[in-house]
């Protein structure tokens, strides 16, 4: 079967968070892949959404994801192919009944440098177990994110259970993530946690009875069990808050490193790491694929984008905008904030800009960014995370953000332009 006229299924690796990932070829270079097959294509649009931002991941530890295809029957994501058995095997052939503590403990190390890392592009992976960790020539890569879930229940009689926007496997999912709560970083704490266990004990842990770990399990050191047990904890308000408290407790430190997904213009007179913080937290905030800033030039009066987050951020930086082009250009003339659902369908869409970014959004909310009724620029907001629109019940909340956003750059360093210190 050939996907997206271009990769050609060979055969099925394993069953995952979402669905069945396949070996495959891509015949335009002759190289392996793994593609992952969404079986629901009812969810398409929250697809899309979070394949987009998954494809800006960049870690040595993440899976790359190469490519994305809709197709009537569902989507699929194309990731790199790591050669190497999962932990799950690599357990199943080597424990007794687990694998040594040193060994296990160095894999979960680098499973927090991963989750460490996508925790700050705020993303949750879902699906943290055994089998998503894959050692490759050079280590641990973590793979088969948990994304555009399935609406069901969970029920005993399933080997993966989804319910609203998580997904998971049982005994790995968090008790929160299980009983259709929201999911958190915390939930991803509670599958490392849980997965470490497993490599240990050489099988998984109960929920609330995880207390001490197996006699078997032989040269413990001092604070695992410790580290296990918070990890483990049923309420994630009493459960370790972050991968890295977790690799501390372990004493197992991280190594930095993989891009960010925010980017910005190297112009000595704007805070650039200020500009970069207002796109990641309002991204957060407001549950985008994509968020940006762009000021209005004072001498030509384009809008200029100067940082941006997310799906697209490293195109859309620069870019700029003729005055009122867009719909951020309407925006920045009329002084209101405007929510679009469909932005395909407005006319004011600037569909040659998108195109060229290679980003064309569906959703999105733009408001002004504004000081004593003069219009600096725009906040934008892309794509809600889980599939719906933006519309006028976000603009509130969306102008009281970009008024704080405002303050903070008033505060921007004595070398910045008057416009944006507020003179």
């Amino acid at each position: 079967m050939i996907v997206g006229e271009r990769y050609r299924l060979e055969q099925p690796l394993s069953t995952g968070g979402m669905g069945v990932v396949f070996r495959a070829r891509d015949t335009a270079t002759g190289e392996p892949v793994a593609v992952k097959q969404v079986l629901d294509p009812r969810h398409a649009t929250q697809f899309e959404i979070e394949a987009r931002l998954l494809s800006a991941l960049e870690h040595p530890r993440v899976v790359r994801v190469l490519d994305h295809v809709e197709a009537d029957e569902g989507g699929y994501l194309v990731m790199a192919l790591i050669d190497g058995p999962d932990l799950g095997r690599l357990l199943g052939d080597r424990g007794r009944p687990g694998l040594p503590v040193d060994e296990a403990i160095e894999y979960a190390r680098q499973v927090c440098e991963a989750l460490a890392y996508v925790h700050r592009q705020n993303i949750v992976h879902l699906d943290v177990k055994p089998q998503n960790m894959i050692l490759g020539e050079d280590g641990i890569v973590l793979v088969d994110f948990g994304i555009a879930a399935e609406f069901e229940r969970p029920s005993p009689s399933t080997s993966r259970v989804s319910h609203g926007a998580a997904t998971g496997t049982p005994h790995f999912m968090a008790p929160e993530v299980f009983a259709g709560e929201a999911a958190s970083p915390r939930s991803d704490v509670y599958g490392l946690a849980a997965s470490l266990w497993t490599l240990l004990a050489g099988r998984p842990p109960v929920y609330g009875r995880a207390t001490a770990l197996p006699e078997q399990v032989k040269d413990v050191r001092p604070g695992l069990e410790e580290a296990l047990v918070a990890g483990l904890a049923l309420l994630p308000g009493r459960r370790l808050a972050s991968v890295e408290a977790f690799a501390r407790a372990l004493g197992a430190p991280l190594v930095a490193a993989g891009a960010p997904l925010t980017h910005s213009l190297l112009n000595p007179l704007l805070p650039r790491d200020l500009l970069e913080a207002v796109v990641r937290t309002a991204a957060a905030v407001f549950e985008a694929s994509a968020a940006s800033i762009a000021l209005v030039d004072p001498t030509t009066g384009e809008l200029v984008y100067q940082a941006a987050w997310g799906a697209g951020a490293r195109e859309i930086v620069g870019v700029r905008l003729a005055p009122g082009a867009g719909i951020a250009g309407s925006v920045v003339t009329s002084g209101d904030g405007v929510a679009v659902p469909a932005c395909r369908q407005d006319a004011r869409f600037a569909a040659d800009v998108a195109a060229g970014t290679g980003y064309v959004p569906n959703t999105m909310a733009v408001v002004p960014l504004c000081r004593d009724g003069e219009v600096l620029g725009v906040l934008s907001m892309l794509d809600r995370r889980g599939g719906g629109p933006y519309t006028a019940q976000d603009l509130p909340r969306a102008m009281l953000f970009a008024e704080l956003a405002v303050i903070s750059l008033g505060h921007a360093p004595a070398g910045a332009p008057d416009a944006v210190r507020g003179r």
